[in-house]
Parts: C-alpha cells; sequence; structure tokens
C-alpha cells in the first residue's frame, strides 16, 4: 500500500506528487508491503541506488546508512515480541533526497499512523523545517518502540525473580536462557543503531544543520539509555539464574534431610528387631502376645517418639518457610522503590 504526503510550513496534502517538490513541497512516499512492481517505480522516480534495491529486495536485516551521491539509504529494525520466547525483527528502509523521503516496510509496522499526528498538529519543527527533520523523527519513533519492548523485558524479569523464589521449575530455566539470548541480539542491535545516529550526528554538523541536529541527538541519548538499561538486565539474569541455582540446591537439600530422618527412624527398629528375632515369630499361629514382643514393640515406639521429637527441635522435619516475612520484606521494598 502506498501514502504520499506533501507538506510546507503553510499546507499539509494526503495526495501529493513528485511534481510537488518544486513548487517547494516537502514528500513522503511511505510503501507497506510493496510489490517488486512498485518497488521499482520508486527506484525510477527518484533513481535509487541499484544495490540499495536489491538488498530490499532481499530483506535485509542488517542495520546501516549508505551515504551516496544525491541521496542516502539507510536500515533500521524494527522488533516486536511475538511470544515469550519469539522476537520478531522487520527492516525499515529509508531513502533520503533532496526534498522528498522514501521509507518502505512490512504493513505490521504502522509508521504513517505514528508519525502522522505530526502534521495533524502541524509541529512548525517538522513542518517548516527540512525533510530531514521528518526523517529524524521517524528513527526516533523507531528507537521510542524499543523502550517499550525493554518495558516488556524488565516486567517478564522481574515475574521470573518472584516465581523463581517460591516455584523454580526446569522450564523457568529454559526460558532465562531463552530472554538471556535475546538480551544479546537487542545489545548487538542497539549498537549498530547508535554507532549509525552518530555518523548522522557527524554528517549534519559538517552541514551546519543545527536545528535537526537536536532531533537525531534526542534519538542517540535514548538509544544509549537502552543499552545502559540491556546491560542491567544481563546482571538481572544472571542474578536470577544463580537464585534458581540456590533454591533447587536448598531443595535437594530438604529432600535428603527428610531421607535421611526417615533412615535414622528406621534404623533403631531394624536393629532391634533384628537382635530380637522377629522374623522367626510366627504371628499366624500365636494365641497369646509375649511379654517380650510386647517389650519390643514399646521400645519401637519409645525409640521412634524420642527420635522423632529430637527431629522436630531441630526443626529438620515439619518446618516450612516463612511466607509471611518474604511476603513483609517484598512489600517493604516496594515502598521504598
Amino acid at each position: 500500500m502506498q501514502k504520499i504526503v506533501a507538506y510546507n510550513e503553510k499546507e499539509v496534502k494526503e495526495s501529493g506528487s513528485k511534481e510537488d517538490i518544486k513548487q517547494g513541497y516537502n514528500i513522503w512516499i511511505d510503501l507497506a508491503d510493496p510489490t517488486k512492481t512498485e518497488i521499482q517505480m520508486v527506484q525510477e522516480l527518484f533513481s535509487l541506488d541499484i544495490k540499495a534495491i536489491e538488498t530490499i529486495l532481499n530483506k535485509s536485516k542488517k542495520p546501516q546508512v549508505r551515504i551516496l551521491d544525491d541521496h542516502s539509504f539507510t536500515i533500521i529494525l524494527s522488533i516486536k515480541y511475538k511470544d515469550l520466547q519469539t522476537l520478531i525483527t522487520d527492516g525499515v528502509y529509508l531513502f533520503l533526497g533532496k526534498g522528498w523521503l522514501v521509507t518502505i516496510h512490512s504493513s505490521d509496522l504502522d509508521l504513517m499512523g505514528n508519525v502522522h499526528k505530526l502534521f495533524e498538529e502541524k509541529n512548525k519543527k517538522v513542518v517548516g523545517a527540512s525533510i530531514d527533520a521528518l526523517y529524524y523523527n521517524i528513527i526516533s519513533e523507531i528507537v521510542d518502540t524499543y523502550e517499550q519492548l525493554l518495558t516488556a523485558i524488565e516486567l517478564t524479569i522481574t515475574d521470573f525473580e518472584q516465581r523463581t523464589l517460591y516455584r523454580p521449575t526446569r522450564k523457568m530455566l529454559e526460558y532465562l536462557d531463552t530472554l538471556s539470548r535475546q538480551i544479546i541480539v537487542l545489545r548487538r542491535h542497539f549498537w549498530h543503531i547508535r554507532d549509525i545516529l552518530n555518523l548522522l550526528i557527524h554528517i549534519e554538523k559538517e552541514h551546519s544543520k543545527k536545528g535537526e541536529v537536536k532531533y537525531i541527538e534526542m534519538a542517540y541519548d535514548n538509544i544509549t539509555q537502552l543499552i545502559q538499561l540491556v546491560e542491567s538486565y544481563r546482571d538481572t539474569i544472571n542474578s536470577t539464574r544463580d537464585l534458581y541455582m540456590a533454591n533447587i540446591s536448598l531443595q535437594m537439600n530438604d529432600t535428603m534431610r527428610v531421607l535421611a530422618v526417615f533412615s535414622a527412624i528406621v534404623l533403631p527398629l531394624t536393629f532391634i528387631s533384628g537382635i530380637y528375632g522377629m522374623n522367626g515369630l510366627d504371628l499366624h499361629n500365636i494365641s497369646s502376645v509375649p511379654l517380650g514382643f510386647a517389650i519390643v514393640i514399646l521400645t519401637m515406639l519409645i525409640a521412634v517418639g524420642i527420635l522423632f521429637l529430637f527431629f522436630k527441635k531441630k526443626q529438620w522435619i515439619l518446618t516450612k518457610r516463612d511466607d509471611d516475612e518474604l511476603l513483609t520484606n517484598k512489600e517493604l521494598h516496594k515502598q521504598k522503590s
């Protein structure tokens, strides 16, 4: 689908054409899921670089910027979650020339809708400036979507921390490993974006376009903060993984403790019955209970009771985690934050 916007500081036209450039208008052509024919038509209209067009047709997703003779070519990625374990990346391709801008992307990204509010409000900082201002605002809008993505990741990590504290599972560890790989991918991509923005800042400063530099500097500051967040999330994931291993070890210790207590209780019973020779007593044909048998049974019960009370006093059995105290600490942490 193709949309064309022609604008200047006085007017915004929803259906423009290349001829409007001669009348002092800036032209923005937005192509969502274009066909090969539509891409070739735009290529012929603005004499776009052939290699750049081949890159689009090959659906390259490597962030980059190419400074060509009469225009520039930029690739930025749109990233979002499909589900907890899958990140979807789509390339956003931008051609910037003198008085015109062409954007090509997937229909899942409503680029025109996100930026259209600038035209509705007739933002003079964009409408009254060169086409570069719109180009930088589009990049800034895409960078802002990364912040929403990291917010979702932060909520996921927080949920994992709570679940790991109370009910750690093997599937949770798999999710943490997946999330760790996603963080690595995002960190690498954000570094590429920051390099691109840094290059654009130097280019703008060389051309002394102080009015447009501030837009790209804001995007640069945002992506730098996102890189710092990604670094902190990586540390948080590692600490959550350590907490998981500690809780699993604690559960194993609890299990071994129960087995050890059970063995300690059964051992004296086996010892007493072995000495007395209880395996030779025929309980089917017995007419009266021998005194020795009763004494042994009583001794066993007393031994079990003493051992049970001893282990309970030592808090080795029949103990549970003080969840109320944990919840209280959790509430205090929320109040401090």
